[in-house]
């Protein structure tokens, strides 16, 4: 593709500007949450003993060298985020794509945090038929078939076939299935 052919990097396909947060201000601040974890690193390296003890290393001291290898990291990553030469200023996700990200990323925290009550079965079913619906646009009756099977096969898979017990959540709903 030739030059005359190419698309702006900072503007949408209908030449409309992207708007959204710059790369190297997402950069600067994954940097600075990389030196702040390799420095409590360091630091719950020291309070364990990070140094040589009589019988060889003490508790902390290979997780505080990986701590000064994470801070060490960071604070490059921050340096050429912020100050850099070749700093990238353009836009690291608009709107349109966060609207994408953020709809698979919702969905699956909420997925998560339902099998702590409701087990793996029923919130994978839940799951599975409700992004049929939403995002893959299948009817409800081809969604919750398709759920209801999965879920079934799995069941019988790790449950009865393999002997291997899967969380069922706090509620227990499978609690009727006697396993």
């Amino acid at each position: 593709m030739n030059d005359g052919d190419s698309m702006e990097h900072d503007e949408i396909s209908d030449g409309a500007p992207r708007r959204g947060v710059a790369t190297n201000v997402v950069e600067a601040a994954v940097a600075l949450v990389l030196l702040v974890i390799g420095l409590v690193v360091i630091y719950e390296s020291q309070r364990l003993g990070s140094g040589w003890t009589s019988d060889g290393p003490g508790a902390g001291y290979f997780p505080f060298y990986i701590g000064v290898i994470i801070s060490i990291s960071g604070a490059g990553i921050l340096y050429q985020a912020l100050l850099g030469k070749n700093k990238k200023t353009e836009v690291f996700v608009d709107t349109v794509q966060l609207k994408r990200v953020l709809s698979v990323l919702v969905p699956a925290t909420v997925y998560v945090l339902a099998i702590s009550a409701l087990g793996l079965y029923v919130a994978s079913a839940i799951y599975i038929a409700l992004f049929m619906v939403f995002l893959g646009k299948y009817s409800w009756v081809k969604s919750v078939i398709a759920a209801l099977v999965v879920n079934t096969v799995f069941f019988f898979m790790f449950e009865v076939w393999f002997k291997v017990p899967l969380f069922k959540g706090a509620l227990d709903p499978l609690r009727f299935l006697g396993y």
